[in-house]
C-alpha cells in the first residue's frame, strides 16, 4: 500500500514514517528541501514541494492509497501568526482538495487537542478541574490560542472534504513527547530542565508518547472507522511533577520557584523581549501564559474503546526520551 505523507521532518511525522515502514507501506513524502531529510529508506520517495502548491499536491497524490497530513506550524509567537494561518488552514484545504481529486481511499489528519476549544476563563475558574473530550463544541473564547483557531479551521476543511465524499479520520493529540532535537517542539521543555531553570508554573499539562500517536493514527487509518475524531492523550500531570521527573533522570537541580498566575504576565513579556532581541522562539507567550495555570483533563475513553488502545506511561516515555537526549548531549562533549 502507498501512503502520501506530509510533515515527515517533524517529531510525529518521522515516527509515523518509521511505523509505516515497519508495516510494509511505501511512502511518498512531501518536503520543501529533500537534501535536509534525516530518515532514509528505499521505500521512501521524497518529492520537493509545499502544501500551498496545489499543482504539486495533485500530481504527487496520483497512485497513492492513503494520505496522512501531519505538516503544520505550531507556534504561539505573534510573528508566526500569518504564516501559521496560511499553512494550517489554506494548506489543509489544499490537501483535502487534492485527496478528492486523486480519489484517495482515506485521509488521516493530525489535528490537535487545541482544536476542541476551551470554555471561557471565567467558566473554567468555577471548577477545580475541567474535562474535555471529542464532544466538546468549539466556543470562541480568550483561552483559545491562534494556533488552536488554525487547527479548528483546518478540521473544518477536513469535515468539508468528508461532506464531499472523502473518507477521513482525525487524531487530536495533547503535548507529544518523543525523541527530537533540543530546540524542536515539546523537547524544549526537556532542555529547560536540563539547563536547570528555576521556574515552574502552577498548572497542569496533558501528555502523550509520539509512538502512541503514530500507532493510533495508523490503526485508525487501516480500520473501517471514518468521519470521527479522537483525543490522543495518555494523562495529565502537574508541571512541577513533570519537571521533577525529568530533572531526576538528568541528575539536574529541580525547578524550585513556583510562578503564580500574577507573575506569568511579567515572564511572557520578558520572553517576548528576549525573542525580539535574539530571534529565538519564546518558551512562554501571552497565549500560553493564559492557560498554564489551568487544570484541564483531556479524556481518552473513545480511542481506548474503539481500538482497545493502551497508552505508555509517563515514566516509560521519560525514561526513553531522557536517555536519548542525554546520549546526544554526551556525544557533543
Amino acid at each position: 500500500m502507498n501512503v502520501f505523507l506530509t510533515g515527515i521532518t517533524g517529531l510525529l511525522g518521522s515516527e509515523v514514517a518509521r511505523q509505516l515502514l515497519e508495516r510494509g507501506y511505501k511512502i511518498r513524502a512531501l518536503v520543501r528541501t529533500p537534501e535536509n531529510v534525516k530518515l532514509h529508506h528505499p521505500d521512501i520517495e521524497y518529492v520537493q514541494g509545499d502544501i500551498l502548491d496545489v499543482t504539486v499536491l495533485e500530481e504527487q497524490m496520483q497512485g497513492m492509497d492513503y494520505v496522512i497530513h501531519a505538516a503544520a506550524i505550531v507556534s504561539f509567537a505573534p510573528k508566526d501568526r500569518n504564516r501559521m494561518y496560511k499553512t494550517n488552514v489554506e494548506g489543509t484545504a489544499n490537501v483535502v482538495n487534492a485527496c478528492l481529486s486523486a480519489g484517495i481511499k482515506k485521509l488521516g489528519y493530525v489535528s490537535s487537542i487545541a482544536a476542541f476549544g476551551r470554555p471561557p476563563l471565567s467558566e473554567m475558574k468555577k471548577a477545580d478541574r475541567v474535562e474535555i473530550d471529542e464532544e466538546q463544541k468549539w466556543i470562541a473564547s480568550e483561552t483559545n490560542s491562534h494556533y488552536a483557531i488554525t487547527k479548528y479551521l483546518g478540521e473544518c476543511e477536513v469535515w468539508r472534504g468528508a461532506a464531499e465524499g472523502l473518507k477521513m479520520v482525525i487524531v487530536n493529540p495533547s503535548i507529544i513527547l518523543g525523541e527530537s532535537d533540543w530546540e524542536m517542539s515539546s523537547t524544549r521543555l526537556f532542555k529547560y530542565v536540563y539547563d536547570e531553570k528555576p521556574f515552574y508554573p502552577e498548572g497542569f499539562l496533558n501528555f502523550t508518547d509520539v509512538r502512541d500517536v503514530a500507532s493510533a493514527l495508523i490503526r485508525l487509518l487501516e480500520s473501517d472507522t471514518q468521519e470521527e475524531r479522537f483525543c490522543i492523550s495518555a494523562g495529565m500531570v502537574s508541571y512541577k511533577d513533570f519537571f521533577d521527573k525529568i530533572a531526576d533522570r538528568f541528575g539536574k537541580k529541580k525547578p524550585w520557584f513556583r510562578v503564580s498566575a500574577g507573575m506569568m504576565g511579567a515572564i511572557w513579556r520578558l520572553e517576548a523581549l528576549k525573542s525580539f532581541l535574539t530571534g529565538a522562539a519564546p518558551l512562554i507567550t501571552k497565549e500560553t501564559a493564559k492557560t498554564a495555570q489551568l487544570k484541564i483533563l483531556q479524556k481518552n475513553g473513545k480511542i481506548r474503546e474503539t481500538l482497545g488502545f493502551e497508552f505508555r506511561t509517563l515514566d516509560e516515555t521519560l525514561d526513553r526520551v531522557c536517555t536519548f537526549l542525554e546520549s546526544k548531549e554526551l556525544k557533543k562533549a
